[in-house]
């Protein structure tokens, strides 16, 4: 069984950093993609940033250049480290593993999400 734990939200100023993590256990977390995604109040859930299981990163446009995932396969963790925070990156911060079955359906799994408050 699958499970994701996000660590590292908080309160921080503006221009502040924080950085997040996300323990998988139950997989071979070396050949999932990852992925974390952000819910602003009153807003749909997107997507930050995703790092494949061979390293290839991609952004969304409003955190690129600010915001770095990063992953280290041996301690089955993934990280997204967040610079320059401004108000509009406020909202609850999930990690995301998507798996791939042999018939190529997509499986979607979720940690609980972990709170990031930017306040000016």
């Amino acid at each position: 069984q699958v499970q994701l734990v996000e660590s590292g939200g908080g309160l921080v100023q503006v221009g502040g950093s924080l950085r997040l993590s996300c323990a998988a256990s139950g997989t071979i977390f070396s050949l999932n993609a990852m992925n974390w995604y952000r819910q602003a109040p009153g807003k749909q859930r997107e997507l930050v940033a995703g790092i494949s299981s061979g390293g290839r990163t991609n952004y969304a446009d409003p955190v690129k250049g600010r915001f770095t995932i990063s992953r280290d396969n041996a301690k089955k963790t993934v990280y997204l480290q967040m610079n320059s925070l401004n108000s509009e990156d406020t909202g609850v911060y999930y990690c995301n593993l998507v798996k791939y079955d042999s018939s190529g359906t997509r499986y979607d799994y979720w940690g609980q999400g972990t709170q990031v408050t930017v306040s000016s």
